[in-house]
Parts: C-alpha cells; structure tokens; sequence
C-alpha cells in the first residue's frame, strides 16, 4: 500500500485530495494547511486522515511514501526541494518552479535519489487531448499550419502570479504535447489593468522550426469562460472545446492547391494553378470521457509501484518554466522575440 500526505487543500486541493483518497492500495495518512477552516472541512470530510500544519511531521515520517504538493505557486520549489530530499516522491501541482535553475535543480535531486517527480499537467491526461494527440499522430491534420489557444474567464485574480504562471501552462503542456517538440523562440504582450506589475491579460506567441506558429491569449478579465485550442492543418482543421459536450469538431475544411502539372512553384498562367476552398463535413468523435484528475492521480500512483517515468514528469514541467521565463523576459523588452 502506498502512503500518501498532502501538503495544501485550498482552492484546488480538495480535488486531488478527494482523486487520490479513493484509489485501492493507497492510503492518505496526513493533509497539512495553515488555515484552520480547511483542517476542519479535512475532520469533517475524511475522518481518517490526520491533519496538521507543520510540514516537518510529514517530512519525518518514515512511513509516508509520496507527498501532494497544492500551495500557492512560489512555494513549489522549497516544498518540492524537502519533499525529495526527505527520499518521499513528489506530486506538486503546476508550475514545478518559477525558475528554470531551481526547475533543474529538483530533476537533479529525483533523479540522484530514484524518487517519482510529477507534474500536475492534468490535461495530459484529459481524454479528449489524448484522442487529439492520436489524430494528428496518424498524420489526419496534414501539416499543421498553426494553432490558437484561448484560456480566458472573469476572475479568479490572483495576486502571487500573474495570469501567464495562473493559466498558460496548461496550453503550453498541451501543445508540447500535442507538438513533440519545443519552440525555437517566445514573444509576448500583455497589459496589467487590476494590479500593479501583476498582468492580467498575455497574448503570446510561439513559433516551431517546421514553421507552425501557436498563439495563446490568457486572461482573467473576459466576459465569458472559455477553453479552447483550434488547430489548422493542410488537410483538416480542429476545435477542441473543454467546456462544451462535445470536446472534439474535426472539419474537412481547407485551400487545396489544384495544379495540371503538379509542381509548386512553375505556375506560368492561371490554368495551371487554381486555389480550391474545399467544405467538407463536420465529424464530432464519440470519446470515452474519465475525469483526467483521477486519470492523472492513478497514473501517479502506477509510477510508483512501477517505478515509470510520468508523462508530465520534472523536464515535462521545465520546459514549460523555460516558456515561461522567455514569455517575461519578452514582455520586459517591448514584446522582442525571445529564442529558447
């Protein structure tokens, strides 16, 4: 049986907490937070489990195996650098790290220590993406041009990060995931309308050395919640909407190039060359949807016992600091493209 503690069940710690209390053969002996009324909602809800509000008791105790880390942003590195440390793996939401150095520095520390260090990139694990990543794998989008991905909602504003380390890793792990590659450079703008230094709305932009540019619009101040990544390929296109029932719209829509003798580029006279609006239908695929959370919290635990590397494990989690980082930097330097 695997022993688990959890450090964290403010905002999104309840949802892990509830994901990982229910897998066979695990077992959460402690939450930790410093806020009273959460270690009480913890008595009321999960008898079970022992609370507190020192970490250090988790850290001493030999007979915990694993540590979920769900604390605001800027303390993941301490936390996480303890946790490993203390030889217990390590399940610590997103960001890994507010840099990149100390990103590094906890790969180094799981990997010296053979410990599991995971990274809460939960749509990794979302059905829907994992269709998505297969359709294009079989090459069914044809080249893909580029992308666009809009995170946007009115509030939860937050005053520790800014909306880019709030909402962009998520886009970011799914296109890395989706790409198999990284960018070559970041640019970024964005405005700080609430809060002083603390951007509340980032449009960024990556580019990919086959050519596919993605665009990322994140904001904390649009009128209506919205979720989405399209995706336009030579061959098809393709929305993938996480609010809406039906995740996935494949559309057999595209510019066909129609040429008599085949060879872009030796077109002499319009005969030759012709561009075709092509409108063909609208498939939406049946998906087999789990909650990614208890996907993710499984797959967690699986690594464990199988001592596997996670897919969102700790260079999943730098590369998207890396982004990140560049994205800032940008934004610093009048929106300048930043090369990674």
């Amino acid at each position: 049986m695997i022993k688990l503690a959890q450090i964290g069940v403010g905002y999104w710690g309840p949802n892990l907490l509830r994901n990982f209390y229910i897998i066979d053969d695990v077992m959460v002996k402690k939450v930790v937070d410093l806020d009273s009324s959460r270690l009480e909602y913890i008595k009321k809800n999960y008898e079970p489990i022992a609370v507190g509000t020192d970490i250090k008791g988790v850290l001493d105790d030999k007979d915990i195996d694993a540590v979920i880390i769900a604390t605001p942003a800027g303390l993941h590195y301490g936390m996480v650098k303890e946790v490993l440390l203390s030889g217990k793996h390590c399940f610590v939401e997103k960001p890994l790290a507010l840099k990149s150095s100390e990103a590094e520095e906890l790969i180094k520390i799981a990997r010296e220590n053979d410990l599991i260090l995971m990274i809460g990139h939960v749509f990794l694990y979302n059905a829907a993406v994992n269709y998505l990543k297969e359709f294009i794998g079989k090459g069914e989008l044809g080249k893909i041009y580029y992308m666009y991905t809009q995170r946007l909602n009115l509030g939860r504003i937050r005053s520790d990060v800014n909306v880019l380390w709030n909402l962009a890793p998520h886009d970011i792990s799914i296109i890395l995931y989706l790409m198999e590659k990284i960018p070559v450079s970041v640019s970024a703008s964005g405005m700080s309308y609430i809060q002083s230094n603390i951007e509340d709305v980032v449009f960024m932009n990556m580019k990919f050395d086959d050519g596919t540019i993605v665009h990322s619009h994140v904001s904390w101040l649009d009128p209506k919640k919205v979720r989405t990544v399209t995706i336009i390929g030579s061959k098809k296109m393709v929305i993938y909407d996480d609010i809406s029932d039906n995740k996935i719209k494949i559309f057999d829509k595209g510019i066909d190039i129609n040429s008599k003798n085949n060879s872009l580029g030796e077109f002499d006279n319009f005969g030759k060359f012709q561009l075709i609006k092509r409108a063909g239908d609208i498939y939406i695929p049946k998906i087999d949807f789990t909650e990614p959370l208890k996907a993710e919290a499984s797959h967690f635990i699986d690594c464990i016992n199988k001592k596997k590397n996670p897919v969102s494990d700790g260079l999943n989690g730098l590369i998207v600091t890396r982004i990140i980082e560049a994205a800032l930097k940008s934004l610093e330097i009048q929106s300048r493209e930043i090369e990674l």
